[in-house]
């Protein structure tokens, strides 16, 4: 999975380091609307370092250990989704999202999350997709339910961010309940 078309003027496609610059700006432009929720929006603050992270995905896609890929809308680099982790050997992955303000509400975001859990489980044989949100994170939780997911439980202060021990919901979608939900 490359690129995938996600509307007539939407596609998701690999986040590749070649994009850094790119995804700086972005970073840039957004990070206000991004650091409540991504650490890696408040880390990132160059092109240098967001290289460098670009490329551990990379090799970490190699090592079939996780995936990123941005989503453009008219062109524009505007979101983006990755598993943050992937391990076929548990058959377990965990999906993260972003995206900017101004291509909100437009189901890009469930699309693109829609792509990645049909190929995880279609061709990858993953049996588990995670999602995990802090509570006060609605359209998280929104699309998450939107995914047919369900609430596993709260981690309690699992997070730790900003000098803060934020719980952590996790929502889960299995691979039965995915098919089940596909043959509707």
């Amino acid at each position: 999975m490359l690129t995938h078309r996600l509307t007539d003027t939407a596609e998701m496609r690999a986040l590749e380091p070649a994009y850094a610059e790119q995804f700086t700006a972005f970073i840039e432009r957004h990070r206000a609307h991004l650091a409540p929720w991504l650490p890696w929006s408040v880390a990132l603050t160059d092109e240098p370092l967001t290289r460098a992270w670009l490329q551990r995905y990379a090799e970490e896609a190699a090592r079939d250990a996780g995936r990123i890929y941005g989503i453009w809308l008219d062109g524009e680099l505007v979101g983006g989704t990755l598993f943050r982790t992937f391990d076929v050997r548990f058959s377990t992955a965990e999906i993260g999202v972003w995206l900017a303000p101004h291509a909100e509400g437009r189901g890009l975001i469930t699309r693109a999350a829609t792509r990645m859990i049909a190929w995880a489980i279609d061709e990858r044989g993953i049996n588990r997709v995670e999602w995990r949100t802090v509570p006060g994170n609605a359209r998280s939780i929104a699309c998450a339910k939107r995914l047919g997911m369900t609430l596993d439980g709260v981690l309690r202060e699992a997070f730790p961010y900003q000098g803060v021990k934020h719980d952590a919901q996790v929502y889960s979608l299995l691979a039965a309940e995915w098919r089940a939900r596909s043959r509707r």
